[in-house]
């Protein structure tokens, strides 16, 4: 309840929650029905859809280790069942790394990691697959590695894509341009299937691009540029859909900075 009110304060229409540690395993409470409703109404009243919950960081569903594999999708059953009870519309997940194994046997790891859950999940919310910077041996730092895992999920109007402007940047790509935004689009257009971009997580990045880091930082204060910004927020095949900020925070102060810069750049 406290995140939706936050969310409103703050001007909000759409928000992004853990529903556990994001960097921990330990299983949390179940959550309460009569307090999923109240969480639920609140977001009704303040007016803000979608709800959108990301996955823990520890999961790898590309990993090899049949341990961290297995455990990895348990925790995928589980959160698909927890953001339903919330009424998320999408469940963000990083695809992981794939170690000394094969691209394509990854792929195919997370592919049938989605499945498994899938199946025994009931009014799931949509998953939806994030690209990455490609730090180390992470996989999905291109879209084409998100098409290769999408086209083997079973249910194709359950899968989707969120885009990372700063994860986008830091493969390589360039979202701060015209050109270079209508390119990721024309790839993300490749993937069969209508409507795949759901989500933008909004960020600027604190390394050059086609560094394959993942170091976020405010709007228009890192490497991408402000006016590159400006450009993202106003593209008429993006305006349209939901924004998360996933930038640095020491206080509230930080979230008002960057929401007041990225409704400027909206207005300019």
């Amino acid at each position: 309840m406290e995140a939706a009110r936050k969310a409103r304060l703050l001007g909000c229409r759409t928000m992004q929650i853990f529903t556990r540690n994001p960097r921990g395993w330990a299983a949390p409470r179940a959550i309460d029905p009569v307090e999923a409703a109240t969480f639920k109404a609140h977001l009704v009243q303040y007016g803000i859809d979608p709800l959108v919950v990301h996955m823990p960081y520890l999961p790898n569903f590309a990993s090899p280790d049949k341990t961290l594999y297995g455990r990895s999708t348990a925790a995928l059953k589980d959160e698909l069942m927890r953001a339903g009870k919330l009424g998320a519309s999408y469940l963000v997940l990083h695809v992981g790394h794939r170690g000394r194994s094969s691209e394509e046997d990854a792929f195919a790891r997370v592919a049938a990691a989605i499945n498994r859950a899938g199946r025994t999940v009931s009014g799931a919310p949509m998953v939806l697959l994030e690209n990455t910077a490609g730090q180390g041996t992470e996989i999905g730092y291109r879209f084409s590695h998100l098409a290769r895992i999408m086209a083997m999920v079973e249910h194709p109007g359950r899968i989707g894509l969120c885009l990372d402007t700063a994860h986008a940047w830091g493969a390589g790509y360039d979202p701060t341009t015209a050109e270079g935004l209508d390119e990721i689009l024309e790839e993300i257009d490749c993937i069969p299937g209508r409507d795949r971009l759901r989500l933008i997580h909004l960020n600027d990045a604190k390394t050059p691009r086609g560094a394959r880091v993942d170091r976020h930082e405010h709007i228009g204060r890192g490497s991408m540029g402000r006016e590159g910004f400006r450009i993202l927020l106003n593209h008429p095949r993006l305006s349209k859909l939901p924004f998360i900020m996933e930038t640095p925070r020491k206080s509230e102060r930080d979230e008002r900075r960057n929401m007041r810069v990225v409704k400027a750049l909206i207005a300019e």
